[in-house]
């Protein structure tokens, strides 16, 4: 077996909505069907006894290794404790490949499952052991490692339930929400919008008591310290007895509490030097330890932390009831389980002391042996929720104290007998604010109810039903991909918007192109939905990107399908068919958001088909509106867009919107075919946007399809009298509209220039001079400087082939390089002629046609 071309699919994709890895698997001989490998499938499930059933699907009766690859990916997770339901198995035309696609929740989780699936099967084709329990350790170990902490995960959480799109900025927690001008980030549980002047504010504990005692918050009193000599001092003003603690500290590191002689001080001030330098000394107020979560102008959750501790039962000593406590599966190493192992170290020994107790010591039965100075989650501490609790006047206190010091999530901590009361009538205090808190003790307090501080957090940062989301319009089809895509973006410029916009020119955001290339994928779409200034976004998605790596967004306002017709690429990636092409490109639609539109081209009817699979609304658009399809939609009160006489109609019920094409330039007042359709398949994607009428007749009326503006698309010049075209088709079906389109223009003589892609089938190489045969006087056929596989003059023989028996070509010529085919083809012209250069080199060559037109 041969696992090769292993992808991540990060979006929306082919198979699912789920990210996925998807990897290429060859079997030969009896990998084909496992049933011929002797014991196999018995040696399988005892080194794995939960793979569950392995089915193929189809017609297929028998199972095949990447099946059994397939089964063993998903289950492995499944049984790392990874939420992963779904997998598939394809079988391709090639016999023996297959096409696995695995579910992942952390794509390098799902990437070690292959990995280890793998060496599942071959010890179970080799007979060797596999060590089943040390796979699993390694998959949780990475998923831990690689996941959102629970903090963070619990705003991502609270944000997928609400519908609002998020992404990983690293590897780390930096999140971002939404998209484009409606973004908004955080770093674990600390907002954007959080100054780091206010960060650098809580983490100078000094400064942030003296901006709460000037808002009338009551904080102890005490100090910085220089050495050991003016901590004791300090200790002696204050009045045992107090607290030492580094003056910038973080999850209660280097705090040692209740000091009542020097030789305790001086060994707490030399643990708080361990992790800071600037150290302070204050009052040590008697009391518990509460931690109040504020969020915008809200509490909205408080809960009691208690230190570490066991109790006694008159039989275990200290450490081995410290090994019971912790074998407790809620207590973890780090962060990600609700609780945290209690650790015995110096620390822990050192307060046993303080209590006459040593590690060995087995406390009498109900006593309770504190194990640290602070009450810290991250030290082994536990919490206990109060947020019902929590007195009115103390919950002002904290969201005082936490606007004083300029938080917009905030951690305060509060040393009081209850919360109950008033901090004042008790002699309690708040000591510290914090930004970025942690939120486990809230979400899964040990004792008490969580709360769901996740969405309030969420809540403050889109409130009133936002939901984070730019208008989205993807535009996929055969042909006309591109200019449709310009001519929506140009749409929304003309409302006054920022356009991002990506297509195979480049990444152009209102209009400025700032990525060259074919950016028609989606990490071009994915970075334009990063960029701030953006309030829509319109992405060419072509076939290549959803194949290798899915959808950049999960859902998208209007989903655009020009057209499918005899399909272009077919051949390549397993795609074989017209109706598999098909399949692929109907991704956007089956990912339309419900209040969502997709926009389909009625006279393509694999194109009509995928309106079943649109969760949203739809709009059809073909220029004869009495196709069934049109007249049946349009009956039952739905959106169509049609051409009617001299100008093109939008109809919803009784109501109708005009556009004469004599008021779009793109169409050349209509006799441009394939321009009406895409100018259609615009208009009903505008619509379906909300854009206004007035608007989306402006941008009509102001949308030049000349070589700046629209590059390779049907750009017209004058040449000494002649009429060039400069165009970037390279299909049969956009031969067709070619010739469609020029047909309607005045030509005494007619000639084209065209080199043929070699990533295409034969027959589709060959088609294409069949089509313009018909068409025109003289064909001059040149070889590019890619032949995308060919051999060397394989694709000048492909084209000329299709030339044989042309009822129109009186001439044909073969020409090495694009440029030079370009010259000799104006070289032929006279006054009154017309050249259709269907270029290769898009930039290069219309840089090309404009300096010889500038040279007359």
């Amino acid at each position: 077996m041969e696992v090769s071309r292993i992808r991540a699919l990060r979006g929306p994709n082919l198979w699912s909505r789920h990210t996925s890895i998807e990897a290429i698997v060859a079997c030969k001989g009896p990998e084909t069907e496992i049933d011929t490998i002797p014991g196999f499938e018995a040696r399988l499930r005892a080194r794995f006894p939960d793979l569950g059933q392995l089915q193929p699907r189809g017609h297929s009766t028998s199972v095949a290794m990447a099946h059994v690859l397939e089964a063993a990916a998903l289950s492995l997770q499944a049984q790392a404790g990874c939420p992963v339901t779904f997998s598939r198995c394809h079988a391709t035309l090639e016999t023996g490949v297959y096409q696995v696609v695995v579910e992942y929740s952390e794509e390098a989780v799902g990437r070690l499952a292959l990995e280890l699936a793998e060496t599942l099967i071959q010890a179970a084709v080799d007979d060797t052991p596999f060590d089943l329990a040390s796979a699993l350790a390694r998959l949780r170990e990475v998923d831990e490692d690689v996941r959102l902490g629970p903090s963070t995960g619990s705003i991502v959480q609270a944000a997928v339930e609400r519908g609002i799109p998020f992404r990983r900025l690293t590897e780390g927690s930096l999140v971002q929400f939404g998209w484009g001008s409606k973004q908004r980030r955080i770093q674990a549980a600390e907002m954007d919008t959080t100054s780091a002047i206010a960060e650098s504010i809580a983490q100078d504990k000094e400064l942030t008591k003296r901006l709460l005692l000037a808002a009338g918050v009551p904080v102890p009193v005490g100090r910085p310290v220089a050495d050991i000599e003016d901590a004791w001092v300090a200790a002696q003003e204050i009045g045992l007895p107090v607290v030492v603690k580094p003056q910038d500290g973080n999850q209660g590191k280097g705090v040692t509490v209740n000091i009542t002689s020097r030789e305790q001080l001086e060994m707490a001030y030399k643990v708080a030097c361990e992790f800071r330098d600037d150290i302070m000394v204050e009052r040590y107020l008697p009391g518990y330890d509460y931690r109040l979560l504020v969020v915008g102008d809200k509490l909205v959750a408080a809960a009691r932390r208690d230190p570490p501790f066991v109790i006694g039962d008159g039989v275990h000593t200290v450490r081995q009831l410290v090994d019971q406590v912790n074998a407790d599966p809620r207590r973890g190493d780090g962060h990600a389980t609700s609780l945290t192992k209690i650790r015995f170290d110096e620390i822990a020994i050192a307060r046993l002391e303080m209590q006459g107790l040593t590690a060995e010591s087995v406390p009498p039965k109900g006593k309770r042996v504190v194990l640290r100075n602070n009450a810290n989650l991250s030290t082994g501490g536990t919490a206990t929720d109060v947020t019902d609790d929590v007195h009115p006047e103390v919950a002002a206190r904290a969201v005082a104290a936490a606007q004083m010091v300029g938080l917009d999530i905030c951690g305060v901590d509060v040393v009081c007998d209850s919360v109950l009361k008033p901090l004042e009538e008790q002699g309690g205090g708040m000591v510290e604010v914090n930004a970025a808190p942690g939120l486990r003790m809230h979400l899964n307090p040990s004792f008490g109810k969580g709360r769901a501080v996740g969405e309030a957090i969420i809540s403050s940062m889109f409130p009133n039903g936002e939901d984070g989301r730019i208008p989205v319009v993807a535009v996929t089809g055969t042909n006309g991909k591109t200019t449709t895509v310009r001519l929506i973006a140009h749409l929304f410029m003309a409302n006054g918007q920022t356009v991002g916009m990506t297509n195979t020119d480049g990444v152009y955001i209102q209009g400025r192109r700032i990525d060259s290339g074919d950016c028609s994928g989606p990490k071009s779409a994915r970075n334009v939905l990063l960029n701030p200034t953006v309030d829509a976004a319109v992405f060419e998605t072509a076939r290549g990107g959803v194949l290798r790596e899915g959808l950049a967004f999960d859902r998208c306002k209007v989903a655009v399908v020009t057209n499918i017709g005899l399909g272009d690429h077919l051949g390549l990636n397993f795609i074989t068919t017209v109706d598999e092409l098909a399949v692929l490109k109907r991704v956007i639609v089956q990912n339309v958001a419900p209040d969502g539109t997709a926009v389909l081209n009625a006279a393509d009817p694999i194109v009509a088909a995928m309106a079943d699979n649109c969760s949203g609304k739809v709009t059809f658009f073909a220029a004869d509106r009495h196709l069934p399809v049109m007249a049946t939609h349009r009956a039952q009160g739905n959106r169509v867009v049609y051409v009617d006489g001299d100008a093109i109609v939008a109809a919803e019920g009784m109501v109708k919107h005009r556009v004469p094409l004599a008021e779009i330039p793109i169409t050349r007042n209509g006799t441009i075919g394939f321009q009406v359709e895409n100018v259609m398949a615009s208009v009903a994607a505008g619509w379906a946007a909300g854009l206004e009428w007035d608007v989306i007749r402006k941008g009509l009326a102001t949308f030049m399809n000349d070589s700046d503006n629209a590059p390779g698309r049907f750009n017209v010049f004058d040449y000494r009298g002649a009429t060039l075209i400069a165009d970037y088709g390279h299909n049969p079906d956009a031969m067709s509209a070619l010739v469609n389109a020029v047909e309607a223009m005045p030509g005494k003589r007619r000639s084209v220039v065209i080199s043929g892609a070699g990533d295409r089938r034969d027959e589709d190489i060959r088609q294409q001079t069949e089509i313009l045969g018909k068409a025109f006087d003289d064909v001059l056929l040149y070889q590019d400087a890619c032949q995308r596989g060919r051999a060397d003059g394989e694709v000048i023989g492909l084209l000329r082939e299709g030339l044989v028996g042309a009822p129109r070509t009186t001439h044909v010529e073969e020409i090495t390089g694009e440029f030079i085919a370009i010259d000799k083809a104006l070289a032929r012209l006279q006054p009154g002629d017309l050249c259709l250069i269907l270029v290769d080199q898009v930039e290069e060559a219309l840089a090309h046609i404009a300096k010889r037109i500038a040279e007359g």
